[in-house]
């Protein structure tokens, strides 16, 4: 009997720790959003998000309004951060640094960085990634440098690049690729798993060959981009569970002009609200299945 019980202790155990491994936290971006910030913080809480994503701000009374505000409604944060490409490489790095110090000072949950630019040469993007990697160790927040265009990762294969020399942590906006290589990457499969394996955070945004968005991933016309985007993510996820890591994702879909609009009245063909939690509805859905595989 009592060998019973200890067998049952730890199927228990074994269960209970492992399925805590595999969490997965949601976060809503307040990019286009017209409101107040209490606003859009209480609608993200209220639409089942655990957390917002938004661009860090230095100014001191704002801080402490946004502070106050995740408390209240007991919302984790991820801030944005980029480097100036318009500058020239030394006041950019300059002043990058001193963002990035202002915005750990805040304790986020973690940095997503636009970093570098397309302008700079691979030493001088080194420089920025460098930085963060020494600020991010001092600090002991993660901060993770999203594939995006314009920046150091703008493409598949010049992001491979980087990942050999120093540890590097990316945030995953495969949408971003998709334009650049006109292409849904489904042959790029062994390319992906390099980018796959330094990918700490997901924005959840549904593009296509010729554009970053789609104009609502709900229609039949999109299902192959959604499908192939959602197998990426889910490599992803699959990835950080193996190392014992929750998943963090920003559901990114954006306004106009990333948003696609009608002729002249310029009015947004769907709602950006509904299907940012329309993409993370969907994910949840998929997640159970992987969760019971």
């Amino acid at each position: 009997m009592k060998k019973l019980f200890v067998i049952f202790c730890f199927i228990f155990l074994f269960f209970h720790f492992g399925r805590a491994q595999e969490e997965v936290l949601f976060f809503q971006t307040n990019w286009g959003y017209e409101g107040e910030i209490s606003d859009f913080i209480k609608k993200a809480k209220d639409s089942g998000y655990d957390g917002v994503e938004i661009w860090s701000n230095t100014d001191p009374d704002e801080k402490k309004i946004v502070a106050d505000l995740l408390k209240k409604f007991d919302m984790k944060v991820i801030f944005l951060c980029g480097s100036n490409p318009s500058f020239p490489f030394e006041k950019s790095l300059e002043d990058y640094k001193s963002y990035l110090q202002k915005t750990l000072e805040q304790k986020p949950l973690a940095i997503n960085s636009h970093t570098g630019s397309d302008f700079y040469n691979y030493e001088q993007n080194m420089a920025f990634i460098r930085e963060a990697n020494k600020l991010s160790e001092i600090y002991g927040i993660p901060i993770y440098h999203e594939t995006h265009r314009g920046r150091f990762s703008y493409s598949l294969t010049e992001t491979v690049k980087y990942l050999n020399i120093d540890e590097i942590n990316l945030t995953l906006d495969i949408s971003h690729w998709m334009v650049v290589h006109e292409s849904l990457l489904n042959n790029r499969n062994e390319l992906l798993e390099n980018i796959l394996n330094q990918t700490n955070h997901i924005h959840a945004r549904v593009g296509f060959e010729e554009a970053p968005q789609v104009n609502d991933p709900r229609a039949p016309e999109w299902k192959e981009a959604l499908d192939r985007h959602v197998e990426i993510w889910e490599d992803v996820i699959l990835n950080q569970w193996s190392k014992n890591r929750p998943v963090t994702i920003t559901t990114e879909f954006g306004p106009p002009n990333y948003m696609p609009t009608e002729p002249v009245t310029m009015k947004p063909l769907s709602d950006q609200w509904e299907v940012n939690v329309f993409i993370m509805n969907y994910l949840n859905e998929r997640i159970k299945i992987l969760r019971n595989k």
